[in-house]
């Protein structure tokens, strides 16, 4: 054969090629129930958004979605359960911070590889914090809320989920950036310590809008500021903390990983069925009614994220001396 039949034939047998790699990665389906893992308990937000995205996503794929519940140890049974799974596609974690991001900075043996074990899905939600107080606290502002702190070091307490949880590090964070000593006082999950500040038992607390504005609204918490750099649609009359404090920013990240070695057209077709779901306008209302912004993207601008997350609280761990066990 001459150059141009060569070339020809060559071209040919490329674009063969492309189109059964295509061809290969389209046929990808579910032939069963998916299970959406979440490692914690029912009830909470994280549940209840895997929830709001399991019957839509079945839709998308033409299977069930089943949302399992695995709580304990940080985060690290259902994180565990996932990464030992099937790397065939029909199993998600359901990633809150811990699983990826805090966990390898706070612990000091961890169960799992943070990051070989899994590989990227979706970036699902963020979720902006309340900084709120007592209702009868002198500090009406964050201003008011720092110079109370300087007048009394040590002296004004902040409850969290537990040491190491997100509230923690945020209220972390607050004390870092305004040079004020903070008492942390560490409860068994969100409600007990929320509850103490209702009471004036605990002075403030930084956690995610879904739970305090309710109690904002009716009047037991007063809210002084969102945790965003920028205002919140879910709480748009409040400032940003970073605006007495620059630098200031957290917001609650979740998102959704497969186990290492999932094949690529396994990963494409998850991938596209959620951003999908993520577009959809009723699945919006819902994330936007619990005070998530809803995300989405590519495998990779979410591995992008999470890295940056990481970045974001090592300092603040590491100066704090945050460990758990």
């Amino acid at each position: 054969m001459n150059r141009r039949t060569l070339l020809a034939a060559a071209a040919a047998a490329g674009g063969l090629a492309l189109g059964t790699q295509a061809q290969a990665q389209a046929s990808w389906a579910p032939d069963r129930a998916i299970r959406i893992i979440v490692p914690l308990a029912p009830g909470g937000t994280a549940d209840t958004l895997a929830r709001i995205i399991a019957e839509p996503l079945g839709r998308e794929l033409g299977q069930s979605v089943i949302v399992e519940n695995r709580p304990g140890g940080t985060n690290t049974v259902g994180a565990i359960a996932v990464a030992r799974a099937p790397a065939d596609g029909h199993t998600i974690l359901y990633a809150p911070p811990p699983v990826q991001i805090l966990n390898p900075l706070m612990m000091r043996n961890m169960p799992y590889d943070a990051q070989a074990d899994f590989t990227p899905l979706v970036a699902l939600m963020r979720a902006p914090k309340l900084l709120v107080v007592r209702p009868d606290s002198p500090a009406q502002s964050v201003a008011g809320l720092i110079a109370l702190a300087k007048a009394r070091p040590g002296g004004i307490t902040y409850a969290s989920s537990g040491i190491g949880s997100s509230a923690h590090l945020a209220g972390a964070l607050f004390a870092q950036l305004a040079g004020v000593e903070l008492l942390h006082v560490p409860y068994r999950g969100t409600a007990p310590g929320v509850q103490d500040v209702m009471a004036g038992r605990v002075d403030m607390t930084l956690d995610t809008a879904a739970a305090l504005l309710p109690l904002v609204r009716d009047g037991r918490l007063r809210a002084l500021a969102v945790s965003t750099r920028d205002p919140a649609s879910a709480a748009p009359d409040l400032p940003p903390i970073a605006a007495t404090l620059p630098g200031f920013h957290d917001a609650s990240f979740n998102y959704l990983l497969l186990p290492a070695r999932t094949p690529p057209a396994a990963i494409a077709v998850l991938n596209a069925a959620m951003n999908k779901v993520l577009a959809d306008p009723s699945v919006r209302a819902r994330f936007t009614t619990l005070g998530a912004e809803p995300l989405g993207g590519s495998p990779a601008a979410l591995a992008a994220m999470v890295q940056e997350e990481i970045a974001r609280w090592r300092g603040v761990i590491a100066a704090q001396g945050i460990t758990i066990e």
